[in-house]
């Protein structure tokens, strides 16, 4: 069977792409993958293919290609594949100082290099630990604070932990001393101290460690009693109302691709409703964690969760029962190993219904008559476990035309020391001996859009007063809207206090009934975007994170807000020159960028596990139909959901209650 363009990244296509290049070099050259994927195809080429197939005309024919990030000794490498034909297009060395994502296997061999490395273990003596204490490291992106700096570093930052219990926090007890090594060569760089007081000062000489208050967060080890909980049980029993073929999903209206990724997680292809199309391209494009703490090596911690590892390399196993509810259908993610062999990560997105409360009512009070209609919504979800934290990435669909952008945020707080006593003004003591830092999480959703079509134009609306006591506004009660259009490729200002909203518009489709061309808005709070200075590496690495909304031309290719290569990047290479190229967007192909940002200002209640924190961007219908278009979802009935009655005290139970 021939795989369809979208189709993700197969096994046979891993195995043949890190073959094509292996047989490019010399036989003593040996690749050290850290990347294999699908391209995606050029847009023009698939727009005559997704035609071709809606109309049922032959398909033209569009190669399959890969490419593929690797090393050679220290030196970084992308090459170009062509699968359909078995070619190398092309191997390009990447310059100095342009390093890959990282691979796990190579995180996991500093972790076990620091069980024997005799420095740090020097370091561990001195802790004069009991048996029942372990010292577990996190290894981390190194971040970047020098131009001169071109080998790929791992920053390890170490703990402690209850060496009785494999799930023990140990970020409850960090520790005050922190080796760098090279990624590749497994060299160490130097022994770095940290500091655990309010300014950057650090003490060199390990002393004994003697306290252990642990904050422990899982059931074996928390000391909680299990609250009482009946089980609330999603059933379907005559099935789910989605369908999949391949990896084109039909549910309500509508019809999508879900394609996993390895360093996106996932993305949306080709989204119609109703037979009209909304969007082209949806998917995660980057995130940046900027931390605030300013002490020297902290003022590092900048990590760029799909740029230095991936969404999908990352990605969760999902369990039934537990991370979805209901009928799920699972999509595995296919990435590469270090020697260009394919590794599953299995059931890594999920496909699932969910209920999603009242989608419309209205009681008609002269007669008592309703109409109810329940909201149903479609998910896919996938969840990215990056060292300490989770990220919960949903895309909703519901039965109105409605596309939700839904992030959660979960997992634990990445720690710093704090001596007894002390408090921080960048950061709030979780625990005995434990800060966590005020930090950012901002995220860049990539829409490309197809509102009725390609060409297409974004505005934003802002609401403004009608002059008073003028004749079309005596009483001083009228509001009007006022229209800007993007022109240009750039960023529009956050306006929260003229209700600013953004539009992606079709201006070649009029809506009958409003008279004005069919829309869909984007709706998101404004939101406090990246605090690090202009100057500082935080801010020229993620340049993407200074404003809410960007406008680009669509080129192909163009994928991620930061750039291709952000693991200690020197710049923004991604919108930092995109959106700044004097280019026509107006009623032509434009790529719109979402920045979704939360300010984290850690509470102890976030520890020793967080709560999810729950963020959304919603797409939604703007003018582009003629009346609602969920009028034709199935009224809400008891026959048709089963709800049952509060099982309420019988009369003998009354009485004996009473009788006490």
């Amino acid at each position: 069977m021939v795989a369809h363009p979208f189709d993700p990244i197969s096994d046979a296509e891993i195995r043949l792409t890190s073959k094509v290049i292996k047989d490019s070099l010399n036989q003593s050259q040996k690749p050290h993958f850290c990347q294999i994927d699908r391209l995606d195809p050029p847009k023009k080429d698939m727009i005559r293919y997704l035609e071709a197939e809606k109309t049922g005309k032959p398909l033209p024919q569009i190669s399959r290609i890969t490419y593929a990030y690797f090393y050679l000794g220290t030196d970084f490498y992308k090459s170009l594949v062509n699968c359909t034909y078995g070619h190398l297009i092309t191997t390009q060395k990447q310059p100095e100082g342009v390093v890959g994502p990282l691979v796990w296997e190579d995180v996991t061999a500093i972790e076990e290099l620091l069980t024997v490395h005799p420095l740090v273990q020097a370091e561990i003596k001195k802790l004069r630990l009991p048996p029942s204490i372990k010292v577990v490291c996190d290894p981390w992106i190194y971040g970047t604070d020098d131009p001169k700096e071109k080998r790929l570093l791992i920053q390890c930052y170490m703990y402690l932990a209850n060496a009785s219990h494999p799930e023990s926090n140990h970020y409850s007890l960090p520790l005050k001393f922190s080796p760098v090594f090279e990624c590749l060569t497994k060299k160490f760089v130097r022994m770095d101290y940290l500091p655990s007081g309010v300014d950057e000062k650090f003490v060199t000489e390990t002393e004994p460690w003697t306290k252990f208050p642990f904050v422990e967060y899982h059931p074996d080890l928390n000391g909680e009693t299990p609250r009482p909980l009946k089980p609330l049980v999603v059933q379907q029993p005559e099935g789910p109302s989605f369908k999949i073929e391949g990896s084109k999903i039909s549910w309500q209206g509508w019809e999508f691709y879900v394609v996993p990724t390895a360093r996106e997680g996932f993305a949306i292809y080709d989204v119609h409703f109703k037979g009209r199309s909304v969007i082209y391209r949806l998917s995660l494009s980057e995130m940046t964690v900027p931390y605030g703490d300013p002490r020297p090596p902290y003022h590092r911690k900048q990590a760029f969760d799909l740029g230095d590892s991936g969404f999908g390399t990352t990605g969760n196993t999902l369990k039934l029962g537990c991370d979805c509810l209901g009928v799920i259908k699972y999509l595995d993610c296919s990435i590469t190993d270090s020697k260009g062999q394919p590794k599953l990560v299995p059931s890594t997105v999920c496909l699932h219904e969910q209920d999603g409360g009242l989608l419309y009512k209205h009681m008609n009070y002269r007669t008592g008559g309703a109409v109810t209609a329940r909201r149903r919504e479609f998910v896919a979800q996938t969840i990215a476990t990056v060292a300490n934290y989770e990220y919960i990435l949903n895309i909703i669909f519901d039965q109105a035309g409605e596309i939700r952008i839904h992030v959660r945020a979960t997992g634990i707080l990445s720690t710093m020391p704090i001596d007894e006593g002390l408090t921080v003004p960048w950061g709030t003591n979780v625990g005995p001996m434990v800060m966590a830092a005020y930090h950012q999480h901002l995220l860049s959703f990539r829409i490309d859009p197809a509102v009725d079509g390609y060409q297409n134009t974004v505005v934003y609306d802002d609401v403004e007063k009608m002059p008073a006591g003028t004749s079309f506004n005596p009483f001083g009660v009228g509001f009007v809207t006022k229209r800007s259009y993007v022109e240009k490729p750039g960023y529009v200002d956050q306006s929260p206090f003229t209700n600013r909203s953004y539009k992606i518009i079709n201006e070649n489709k009029i809506n009958p009934i409003s008279k004005r061309p069919v829309a869909y808005k984007i709706m998101m709070p404004a939101k406090q975007m990246l605090l690090a200075d202009e100057n500082s590496y935080n801010n020229k690495r993620a340049h993407f994170a200074t404003q809410q909304v960007w406008v680009t031309k669509y080129r192909d290719n163009e994928l991620f807000a930061a750039g291709e290569f952000t693991n200690q990047s020197q710049g923004d290479t991604g919108l930092k020159n995109w959106a700044y190229r004097n280019e026509n967007v107006r009623n032509d192909n434009p790529v719109v960028w979402a920045t979704l940002g939360f300010t984290h200002i850690p509470r102890v209640e976030d520890f020793p596990v967080m709560p999810v924190e729950t963020h959304e961007i919603a797409i939604v219908p703007n003018d582009f139909f003629d009346k609602n278009p969920a009028l034709d979802v199935p009224q809400s009935t008891q026959s048709f959901n089963r709800s049952e009655y509060y099982p309420e005290a019988s009369s003998e139970e009354v009485c004996c209650k009473s009788s006490l």
